[in-house]
């Protein structure tokens, strides 16, 4: 673990162990706080739930609905097509926002494909995952720039835009250069965009999310809400270290339009899922 990450975690225990571990501080500055999450951006990624997701699609969604969340980011169709994850989400009036497709997919043959995919579930986002590991350097990443501008032209011209996620290991400074910021910097704002993972951000020692959202305005429309247990492993949204309500506060600057909900491991997603929801629709920030 590195010293920054050392640091950040640190500073996450002690806000944690004073204000009680997933509860939104009640000093009299944060009483007054009065912006919450739209209901319309509250939603769920779905590889939280790949799980029932493998042996009950549509009751999966339908759980999900039945929670209150508004909208969903696609992550594997378990043997479906796009146009069947479309009926199944009108069933269930949820919304999908964004696939995550591979960036071998998106830098080659299967782009156009993936872009008529996007429209026929109702998104407006086309998501890279992650990056090969033999790209993980700054020439690596400025090679991905290029190929980010390129793929995102074409995006935008089909009505969509390219989004990036990130890991831990995106965030890594070689040879003194951060490679994230390379991705933030290379590429051009008004065709690259970035869904950034907070978990990660804070687990790879980043710029803290709300600093980010002012260094860099507009180019965050999605998030992925996940908590960092005391021992940085994943938790339940609001049951973590993570200061959440911190993150927000410059959300609006950093163009953040959907709050999706991600657990990489559950042990109950639907449960997660829950607690997760709970705690989201009642922050104030």
């Amino acid at each position: 673990m590195d010293r920054t990450r050392r640091t950040f975690l640190g500073t996450a225990v002690g806000i944690a162990a004073a204000a009680g571990l997933g509860t939104v501080p009640a000093s009299a500055s944060e009483a007054r706080r009065c912006r919450r999450i739209p209901p319309s951006g509250l939603g769920m990624h779905l590889y939280t739930m790949r799980t029932p997701l493998s042996t009950d699609f549509r009751g999966t969604l339908e759980r999900l609905a039945e929670i209150g969340y508004a909208t969903v980011g696609v992550s594997g169709r378990h043997g479906h097509s796009a146009a069947d994850i479309r009926r199944m989400l009108d069933g269930t009036r949820l919304r999908a926002v964004l696939e995550h497709v591979g960036y071998d997919i998106v830098k080659g043959a299967g782009l156009p494909q993936a872009l008529e995919d996007i429209h026929t579930l109702g998104g407006k986002w086309i998501v890279v995952p992650s990056l090969p590991g033999s790209l993980h350097s700054p020439a690596g990443y400025r090679e991905v720039a290029k190929e980010f501008n390129r793929i995102g032209l074409a995006a935008r011209e089909s009505g969509l835009k390219l989004l990036y996620h990130n890991h831990g290991t995106d965030h890594q400074v070689v040879d003194g250069v951060s490679l994230y910021d390379i991705l933030l910097t290379e590429t051009d704002p008004e065709l690259v965009g970035f869904e950034l993972d907070l978990y990660w951000a804070a687990n790879g020692g980043a710029s803290a999310p709300g600093e980010l959202f002012v260094r860099h305005p507009r180019r965050f429309p999605a998030l992925h809400v996940k908590d960092m247990a005391p021992n940085g492993d994943f938790a339940d949204v609001g049951s973590g270290v993570l200061d959440f309500p911190a993150m927000f506060d410059t959300a609006r600057q950093g163009g953040v339009k959907q709050w999706l909900v991600e657990h990489d491991a559950p042990a109950d997603p639907f449960a997660s899922a829950l607690a997760s929801y709970t705690y989201l629709s009642r922050l104030r920030y």
